[in-house]
């Protein structure tokens, strides 16, 4: 029998055969990127493939810096790196040290027309976008039944909503004859009466994933009467369906949750509103009771008996108090007549008073302008024969009667000479005549 040894040995064996192979020290690979995932600690694991096979590879965050571009599904890509077997695993990997963009894979540029082909259809119009009921009670899910996805869909819709009924209809969705098991699955959903379908299933290459990129499966979503919540591959992952479905969820669990009301927090918020419906409930009673109880007390404050009541007593007292308000209004009455005849005579007698000190003012004004003081000075008043006043000795022939005024009686006289004399008025010299009696 020949020598045994260890699988820790046989592996450090090969390990050593791939690392004294120089070619496998330094080669480029050229494939198609496919299965890509970005791993949380920075390292990159994805898988070359081409027409013939495929062939795993990882980049570590170490040598990321000169990746100058993302890494995802379908890009045709030369890696230049190293070959070499992991030692725990049994398996070999191409540790890649440098990636080159080379083009797109056959698969991707198929994805990529099939997207513009939908979308000039309008099959991605907001328009044809149905809301997802809110309240679901009924959810159909089209997938695999033994897959990640139920079981995630499952154990969410337990947690957030026991009461909700999932109705799970068995689907190839992947491989040859999964395009039209997806199909006859929403097809026979759809006729169910449901409130929302789930279609989709876990994650994998773009390869895995085909089926949900196929025109008949997009077709299938959008002629559905049900609303429908497409759930394909990780976050990542985007496929036709993702598009013609009325809501994208970007993993089977985000789907459960967009699909199932949490009914915990459901029930916390109809208990809140309850007690908020009570509360207001209880204050706009207490409100009215209160308006009441006033609107009462007004009522007997303004009860017709009572103000019936109320002025017959106010009349009585007012017939009491007639007499004495009489005398005393027909005292103040009195008082008020003895106050205005007080007055009117003061008033008077300051009038007389007034009036005997300007007629004084005005008689000796008078008597300043009054003929008889002139003739109480010694002068005289001159009239001719028919009374006329005499201004002028011109007015006095000689031979003429005249007669003189003066302060204790009158002369008749007769002019027997006159002479004019010299008088200035306003500053010109006249000739008069004085006349001689």
């Amino acid at each position: 029998m020949a020598g045994v040894y260890s699988v820790t040995q046989v592996n450090s064996y090969i390990k050593n055969m791939f690392t004294q192979d120089f070619l496998l020290r330094r080669l480029s690979v050229k494939g198609e990127v496919s299965n890509c995932k970005y791993h949380s600690s920075g390292h990159i694991y994805f898988v070359l493939k081409d027409s013939g096979g495929t062939l795993s590879a990882v980049m570590f965050a170490s040598q990321r810096r000169g990746l100058g571009f993302r890494l995802s599904e379908g890009q045709q890509v030369v890696v230049e790196g190293t070959v070499d077997v992991y030692e725990r695993d049994g398996k070999y990997q191409l540790y890649a040290a440098k990636i080159e963009l080379a083009g797109r894979g056959a698969l991707y540029l198929e994805y990529e027309r099939r997207l513009r082909e939908f979308e000039e259809m309008g099959m991605f119009a907001a328009r044809y976008k149905r809301p997802i009921p809110k309240y679901a009670k009924t959810v159909g899910v089209v997938t695999a039944p033994t897959g990640a996805a139920i079981r995630d869909i499952i154990n969410i819709s337990r947690r957030r909503n026991p009461y909700v009924q999932l109705v799970l209809f068995p689907a190839l969705v992947q491989g040859d004859g999964a395009p039209e098991s997806i199909v006859r699955g929403i097809r026979a959903l759809d006729t169910m009466g449901l409130d929302v379908l789930i279609v989709g299933r876990g994650g994998g290459s773009i390869e895995d994933l085909w089926a949900f990129n196929e025109e008949i499966v997009a077709r299938a979503i959008f002629a559905c009467d049900t609303p429908v919540i497409s759930a394909v591959g990780h976050e990542t992952d985007v496929t036709i369906a993702d598009y013609v479905a009325d809501l994208r969820a970007p993993t089977p669990s985000a789907a459960a949750e967009l699909a199932v009301f949490d009914y915990v927090r459901f029930e916390a918020d109809v208990r809140a509103r309850r007690q908020k419906l009570g509360r207001e409930m209880g204050f706009f009673l207490e409100t009215f009771k209160s308006r009441l109880r006033q609107d009462r007390l007004k009522l007997s404050v303004y009860h017709p008996q009572r103000q019936i009541r109320e002025k017959r007593q106010r009349l009585a007292g007012l017939e009491e108090m007639l007499p004495r308000l009489l005398a005393e209004r027909t005292q103040e009455e009195k008082r008020r007549l003895e106050t205005g005849e007080a007055r009117l005579r003061q008033d008077m007698k300051e009038r007389l008073s007034h009036d005997r000190q300007r007629l004084a003012v005005l008689s000796e004004r008078l008597w300043g302008l009054s003929p008889l003081k002139k003739l109480a000075g010694g002068f005289g008043f001159l009239t001719d024969g028919e009374g006329k006043r005499l201004e002028s000795v011109r007015q006095a022939p000689p031979g003429s009667a005249i007669t003189v005024r003066v302060r204790d009686g009158r002369l008749v006289a007769s002019v027997t000479e006159r002479e004019e004399s010299v008088i200035w008025e306003n500053g010109q010299a006249r000739q008069e005549t004085a006349a001689q009696c």
